[in-house]
C-alpha cells in the first residue's frame, strides 16, 4: 500500500506540465502545436523566451527531487525510490495530456538530485563535457544517462542504480528519434539549430 501510494504520489507531481503552464501563463502558444510537440524545456525554448525555457527546466527538475524528498520524509528510501519512478512517468506520460509529455532529462536530473546529489553532479559533468565536444545536447544526456547507473553502482548505491538502469532505458526510448537523427547527421547542434534533446 505505501508503494502504490508512493508511486501515485510521484506520478501526479511529475505529470504537472509545467512547460505548457508557463508559456501560457505568459502568453506564449501552445507549445505542443510546435516544434517537438513536447512539453520539455528545449521546445519552450522554441517560443524564443530563454528564461521561461530555464524555469521550465529547473521547474521540471524540482518536481522530481519534491517526489523523492517526500516520500523519503514520510515513508521509506525504498518508498522514495518508488516515487521518483513515478515522477519520472508521469513527466513522459501525463494523464492529462493523453500521455503526451517530455522526453525526461530534466526529471531524470531532479529525482537523482533527491535520491543522491553526488550522482547529479556527475550527470551533469558528462554532460557539459560531452556537449562541448560534440555540441549536441541530445547525444549528451544520451551518454550521461548511460553511464549514472555504473557510477552509482560503483559509489555503493545499488539500490539507485537499479533505479536509474530503468530510468535510462526509458529516456533512450524517448530519444529514439534523436538517436536516428544523429546517425544520420541530421541532428541540431546547440547553437545552430534547436536541438529537441530535453
Amino acid at each position: 500500500m505505501t508503494y502504490a501510494l508512493a508511486l501515485a504520489v510521484g506520478y501526479l507531481l511529475g505529470s504537472i506540465p509545467f512547460g505548457l503552464l508557463l508559456t501560457r501563463a505568459a502568453g506564449g502558444p501552445d507549445i505542443r502545436a510546435i516544434g517537438s510537440g513536447n512539453i520539455g524545456a528545449t521546445n519552450v525554448l522554441r517560443t524564443g523566451r530563454k528564461g521561461l525555457a530555464a524555469t521550465t527546466l529547473l521547474c521540471d527538475a524540482l518536481k522530481g527531487t519534491a517526489a523523492v524528498l517526500l516520500t523519503a520524509h514520510y515513508a521509506t528510501p525504498d518508498a522514495a525510490l518508488v516515487a521518483g519512478f513515478g515522477a519520472f512517468l508521469g513527466h513522459l506520460f501525463p494523464v492529462w495530456l493523453k500521455f503526451k509529455g517530455g522526453k525526461g532529462v530534466a526529471v531524470y536530473i531532479g529525482v537523482l538530485i533527491g535520491l543522491y546529489w553526488p550522482g547529479a553532479l556527475i550527470f551533469c559533468t558528462i554532460w557539459i563535457a560531452v556537449a562541448a565536444l560534440s555540441r549536441y545536447s541530445s547525444l549528451a544526456a544520451l551518454v550521461a544517462s548511460a553511464l549514472i547507473p555504473l557510477a552509482l553502482w560503483g559509489l555503493g548505491q545499488a539500490s539507485a542504480a537499479a533505479l536509474f538502469l530503468l530510468l535510462s532505458a526509458l529516456l533512450w526510448v524517448m530519444h529514439r528519434a534523436n538517436i536516428a537523427r544523429l546517425l544520420n547527421g541530421s541532428e541540431g547542434k546547440i547553437g545552430v539549430s534547436p536541438d529537441p534533446g530535453l
